[in-house]
């Protein structure tokens, strides 16, 4: 029930009267706009015995009368918010939301309308454009679902050619969208490879006869290139003075392109209002976490101080910065996916400067990879080529289906794996994936993969340069030592993510580098530089070092990875180990700072180092006791490979490092068989990464996209997430305010400046994307989303003076003549939800976990025996399953 005894809160928090001050909030006080005569007046229509409810005494003046009047019915929908809002402005207009069109749909006043007219409510639902959700807030899955499926029985409703002909263009739209979007997808990765090829070989020289190709392709892999000249050969330098030159040009190309990288980077940079609660959206593990207070009402819980300690909670201004092209955008756009609305961060400046700055940062031989940046510039592409067509452009649900689709193609690019790039999509990014999608999501990586080989971006008809193949099948001696290559590479992973967060919690909070994130950038590409020149193999670029390590001894190879006797292999051992540990301390400071980095192939080189290192230990073993009964199934003057292929070592440890980093499972070993194309090793790679898995989460639960995930308090709630719980529904329910509540028990009129009250009053706590429940005598009637009122609000000519229609009702006179009047804009009936999702107080936690992941929603309602009894926020459901977390009881 409606606490009563807080009636009068709304005096002292929220003063109206002459004299009386708002207190400082987030959202700056509405601006008087000119009076002007109503051509009807309301409270006329009332009758004489009708009181006004709770809100009499907070409006009223001393006298205690004030007149309310309606704006005219000709007012025009303004197509922004309020000056001073903390929303973003609205670029489409709106006009009935789903509440109200579900309200009329569902035949509230079946007794004056005919079945004709009812049909034609239900299909003004989506006649009408709904305004873009507003930034930081979470999609309505249910309303666009509901919406979606109005628009098609209204497409199908149509026999005529006409109609048949829309509804196969309908259905054809998703097929040709996805295609587009893999065809661009590719064009994209083709022109970042083709580019990053060329930059990248300026660091050591230039190719006499054509400049744009790097030193492999100049020399078509020979020792001796007269065509490849050294910056210090062309300075026209020799011996020691040559090579000194060249590590001085090298260390100088490294930085200016990690800088560059850097400042295109910080262009993007966007600032978010501290309410909001969010840390960082870009990989910083060196953010400081905000941790909130016992402010717990703004999330829904019991306790807090009221408006009032909220007013005083939100005046701090400090912003959190965050640049959308910095990091790979993995955890990002697995966020978006699930329902986050962060606008700017899948926009064409961010698609423009991630795809250039990607491409420096490649150059510059840091540790980092572009597989990562390519999910988040492929679900760029989506997002953008939605707007193609409406049906995908105003419905957030439909669209998010179109970027899992474009996210799998990305790393259909990345790793020529389409269906790799399904799996990912499905195991790592998606929230929503229908069968339906699972199939278009195919659809778009084939075309993806298939324009890209018609491309051919490295002339050689592969999609990634780190393709390859094994001849000879593996031995049963090697099971054990796939298992062992799990094991470590599991825990090598685990244990990258803890120095990852330590190296961020401890250098990247010094002050300076907290301020200047460009010279964090520039003493990690000096670092690099520095030690990177003088190993042959931390000198690659680490797709092309991915490709010696996991490839098998050939005649001719010029790699210094085929040893062929004992003394060799030592020397081998030797260099593989210094450049394992160069290679970890490189890509553990390269990750999160301020340029687009993945982390994906980087830590595949990491494990492949591992996994080379323990093939060559093997065969070791076999040049020392060639005659013991191991060996005994090996080929006699086989050569060095005929018991022990060390490559074949490189890539599982290096798919099995990947998953303790990422916790990929199904999709690396998709993605392994696809790079190999040997079913032969199926086996092997599948036992790796499982072990690998099962290790990784002993030692360190959380992935690093996961980390990042639960660092920034995401309303994020993991559909593969598990928790047990042993309360209910009512445990986190807050106590019924009246300030989070519309009361209606005396008049379905409400004044405008208390719901704008309200309003700010759910800004100022971070619920945006929140709403007000309706009551009538404790009884839940109906609810109206935030972002829905404050745009109601903004249309009122004279908001202060104005009287809003919060329920259709027989008993008010007057209502048949106004029922027509679609353009009063004091009538909020047609925005408010009759049917909210409500539970019983009683109801089992893991019923209201359900509710939420699987349905989508934003809040439920909740009632006892009946009656209203409480609203939950997502949000404070997401933080009680945080607090679970924390305290172990998950």
């Amino acid at each position: 029930m409606v606490d009563e005894q807080n009636e009068d809160d709304d005096n002292t928090y929220f003063p109206v009267a002459a004299g009386f001050a708002t207190p400082t909030s987030l959202v700056t006080p509405r601006r008087l706009r000119s009076t002007r005569t109503s051509d009807i007046d309301l409270r006329s229509r009332l009758p004489s015995r009708l009181q006004l409810d709770e809100h009499s005494n907070l409006l009223a003046f001393p006298d205690g009368v004030r007149n309310y009047t309606s704006a005219p019915n000709t007012a025009t929908p303004k197509g922004s918010s309020r000056p001073g809002s903390i929303l973003i402005p609205r670029r489409l207009s709106r006009s009935g939301s789903l509440g109200g069109q579900l309200a009329s749909a569902l035949g509230l006043d079946r007794r004056r309308r005919s079945e004709s007219g009812l049909a034609e409510s239900k299909v003004s639902l989506f006649t009408n454009e709904r305004v873009w959700y507003d930034q930081f807030t979470s999609t309505d899955w249910v309303h666009d679902s509901i919406a979606d499926a109005f628009r098609l029985r209204n497409l199908r409703s149509r026999k005529d050619f006409r109609g048949r002909l829309y509804a196969w263009f309908d259905g054809a739209q998703g097929w040709i969208l996805v295609a587009i979007i893999g065809c661009i997808t590719a064009c994209i990765a083709y022109f970042i490879t083709v580019t990053e090829s060329s930059v990248f070989g300026l660091k050591e020289g230039f190719c006499t006869g054509h400049w744009r190709l790097n030193k492999s392709a100049c020399c078509y892999g020979e020792e001796e290139c007269p065509a490849w000249r050294s910056w210090g050969q062309r300075m026209g330098l020799t011996g020691p003075e040559q090579e000194w030159a060249d590590f001085g040009t090298y260390i100088a190309f490294v930085v200016f392109f990690a800088v560059v990288s850097c400042l295109l980077t910080l262009m993007t940079k966007t600032e978010i209002p501290s309410k909001y609660s969010l840390t960082t959206l870009d990989e910083n593990l060196g953010a400081e976490t905000k941790r909130m207070g016992n402010d717990d009402d703004d999330l829904g819980f019991e306790g807090a101080g009221g408006p009032q300690a909220i007013h005083d909670s939100a005046s701090p201004t400090q912003t959190t910065v965050y640049y959308p092209a910095a990091g790979s955008g993995v955890a990002e756009v697995k966020v978006i996916l699930s329902g986050f609305v962060v606008h700017g961060y899948l926009g064409v400046k961010t698609l423009v400067i991630k795809s250039l700055a990607v491409i420096l940062s490649l150059a510059s031989g840091l540790s980092l990879g572009k597989e990562g940046p390519y999910v988040h510039i492929a679900t760029c592409v989506g997002n953008i080529a939605c707007r193609l067509f409406s049906k995908y452009n105003h419905n957030d649900g439909k669209r998010r289906e179109v970027l899992s689709a474009s996210a799998a193609s990305g790393v259909g690019v990345a790793f020529g794996a389409p269906i790799g790039g399904v799996l990912f999509s499905l195991e790592e990014v998606s929230y929503y994936f229908p069968p339906k999608t699972l199939f278009r999501t195919f659809f778009c990586c084939i075309v993806a993969s298939l324009s890209l080989k018609f491309l051919n971006p490295y002339g050689t008809g592969k999609i990634v340069i780190f393709e390859v193949r094994y001849a000879m099948d593996w031995k049963f001696f090697e099971i054990f030592i796939f298992v062992l290559l799990g094991v470590l590479s599991g825990a090598l992973g685990a244990l990258f993510i803890k120095a990852c967060a330590v190296w961020a919690r401890t250098f990247r909070r010094i002050p300076l580098m907290k301020r200047w994130s460009i010279l964090e950038v520039a003493l990690v590409a000096l670092v690099t530089g520095l030690v990177s020149f003088w190993n042959r193999y931390t000198k690659l670029a680490v797709t092309e070092l991915m490709f010696q390590l996991a490839s098998p001894c050939e005649t001719g190879t010029s790699t210094g990875l085929c040893p062929n006797n004992r003394d060799e292999t030592l020397d081998v051992l030797r260099s593989l180990g210094l450049a394992f540990i160069i290679k970890s301390f490189l890509t553990t400071i390269t990750f999160g700072i301020k340029v687009p980095a993945g982390i994906y192939v980087p830590s595949m080189v990491v494990g492949g180092f591992l996994g080379r290192f323990v093939g060559h230990l093997v065969q070791y073993l076999a040049f020392t006791y060639p005659d013991a009964s191991i060996w005994g199934g090996c080929a006699v003057d086989g050569g060095p490979e005929s018991c022990v292929t060390p490559g074949v070592y490189a890539l599982v440890a290096a798919g099995a490092t990947m998953c303790g980093v990422t916790r990929l499972s199904v999709t690396l070993a998709v993605i392994l068989f696809e790079l190999t194309g040997s079913l032969d090793h199926v086996l092997p790679f599948s036992l790796a990464v499982l072990v690998a898995k099962w290790t990784a989460d002993a030692i360190e639960p959380l992935s690093i996209y996961d980390l990042l995930t639960d660092m920034n308090s995401y309303p994020l709630l993991d559909n593969k997430l598990r928790p047990v719980f042993t309360t209910d529904l009512g445990d986190i329910t807050p106590a019924v305010r009246s300030y989070r509540v519309i009361n209606i028990s005396n008049s379905p009129l409400v004044p405008a400046p208390l719901l704008r009250r309200k309003l700010q009053h759910l800004q100022n706590a971070g619920e945006v994307d929140g709403g007000l429940p309706i009551v009538r005598h404790n009884v839940l009637v109906g609810l109206i989303p935030a972002p829905d009122l404050e745009f109601v609000l903004d249309r009122l000519e004279d908001e202060d003076e104005s009287l809003c229609l919060m329920a259709q009702t027989s008993m008010w006179h007057g209502a048949e003549e106004m029922e027509d009047n679609d353009n009063d804009p004091t009538d909020f009936t047609r925005y408010i939800d009759p049917a909210p999702v409500a539970l019983d107080i009683h109801s089992p936690m893991d019923l209201v976990f359900q509710c939420f992941v699987k349905l989508g929603l934003r809040y439920v309602c909740v009632l006892r025996d009946g009656q209203y009894a409480g609203l939950v926020h997502k949000k404070s459901f997401v933080k009680y399953i945080k607090e679970l977390e924390q305290a172990g009881e998950t």
